[in-house]
């Protein structure tokens, strides 16, 4: 038995269904409305960045071209001295576009030429070691073949005029002035540079070399010329260490560093003449060092020692009665050859310097660096040293023996 369903209600369920069909492709549509119209948005806020970068780029790029221009119709090669170099670029070239340079945009930047006038800025020197690594120890040390100035200047090409040298590797920590009094010994001379100055370059010194010549034929007075040399030295740089040596006495051993110390410093402890011992605990002479504290804190060194010896017991003094100690190389370190030769005329021995030695403490502070007088005749600089020839006047006339 069947049912039938009235015409009407069948008429009512389809109506319904298409309007259903109908709002959801509405709907389906409005989404898809939607999305286009924010990919439109999104599109047209793209195009807007770019254009702006794009304008931007373009700007610059004509700036840079007539300033090229104009710098190629003023002057291509730029202001004098300057060192800058303008170009002048062709933008209508085949098939050349705005985008093709943007894309290769090194094409469009002028290249940067170096300063002609400036070099690159050298890098800092490494502190010198302590303990080169090129120093040889024991040295052979003879007088025996001819020396000539010629050979020894052959021998040091990297020493300058003066006698100066200055590490090219390295950066030491003192600036050192060797100070050597003199009168008429030439051919010690000779021996002393050909020895010292290689030496002295393998122990990474930086240094100059100053001859302090006593003109006359007054009595000689060694400590009065180490002031001198001390004075003149100063004028020549800013040495902050200096080493007073005797030119007949030339080191065995290249570890003898020539430079300051802590404490002032004796160098000489070992003479052959001395069967290479200390002749006695308060020597000093030879060669020693101060610093240029030490030195002024001692007043320097006595100016009234004329003639021979008693200077450096003086020296030893002043150093001691100003609370500093003596510091030495060790023994087997500290040896030195003397070149023999006889007594020099006007420097023999000194009667009075065993009264002088015993007063120290009361003469030092009115003797001295502060109380130097001299005349200086000449300066002249040599390829291996710096000659200063000076006048120091003489010894005060002796107290009559009644």
């Amino acid at each position: 038995m069947s049912v039938a369903v009235p015409r009407q209600r069948c008429r009512g369920w389809r109506s319904s269904s298409t309007a259903m069909t109908r709002l959801m492709l509405g709907r389906t549509l409005e989404r898809i409305c939607k999305g286009v119209l924010l990919l439109c948005l999104l599109h047209f806020l793209i195009m807007m960045i770019l254009y702006f970068d794009v304008y931007t780029q373009r700007f610059d790029l004509f700036s840079r071209f007539n300033n090229g221009r104009n710098g190629s119709r003023n002057n291509v090669s730029g202001p004098a001295g300057s060192g800058h170099h303008f170009y002048y670029y062709n933008l209508s070239r085949p098939n050349a576009t705005l985008a093709s340079y943007l894309a290769t945009g090194e094409q469009l930047v002028p290249s940067v030429q170096p300063e002609t006038n400036q070099t690159p800025s050298p890098k800092p020197l490494p502190p010198c070691p302590e303990i080169p690594p090129g120093l040889v120890g024991r040295l052979l040390i003879e007088f025996s073949s001819q020396m000539t100035m010629e050979r020894v200047q052959k021998e040091n090409p990297n020493v300058t005029n003066g006698g100066r040298y200055t590490p090219p590797d390295c950066r030491p920590r003192w600036k050192v002035a060797i100070i050597i009094p003199f009168r008429h010994r030439e051919n010690h001379l000779k021996y002393w540079l050909h020895y010292l100055h290689p030496i002295l370059r393998r122990q990474k010194i930086d240094y100059g070399i100053y001859i302090i010549n006593q003109l006359g034929e007054e009595t000689f007075n060694r400590a009065k010329l180490l002031n001198v040399g001390y004075t003149e030295a100063l004028k020549d740089a800013e040495y902050d260490c200096f080493i007073f040596s005797d030119v007949d006495l030339i080191p065995m051993d290249d570890r003898n560093l020539y430079h300051c110390y802590d404490q002032p410093r004796h160098f000489a402890i070992a003479m052959d003449k001395f069967g290479f011992r200390l002749p006695y605990a308060g020597y000093f002479g030879g060669v020693s060092g101060l610093s240029k504290k030490q030195f002024l804190k001692i007043n320097g060194f006595p100016n009234e020692y004329w003639g021979w010896g008693g200077e450096d017991d003086d020296i030893y003094n002043r150093i001691t009665l100003n609370g500093m100690k003596v510091s030495r190389p060790d023994v087997r370190i500290g040896r030195y050859r003397m070149i023999k030769h006889e007594r020099d005329k006007h420097n023999e021995p000194n009667p009075q310097r065993f009264n002088k030695i015993q007063n120290t403490k009361n003469t030092m502070k009115k003797d001295g660096i502060s109380t130097l007088t001299y005349r200086l005749v000449q300066v002249k600089r040599y390829p291996l040293y710096t000659n200063i020839s000076v006048e120091i006047g003489k010894p005060p006339p002796r107290p009559f023996k009644g």
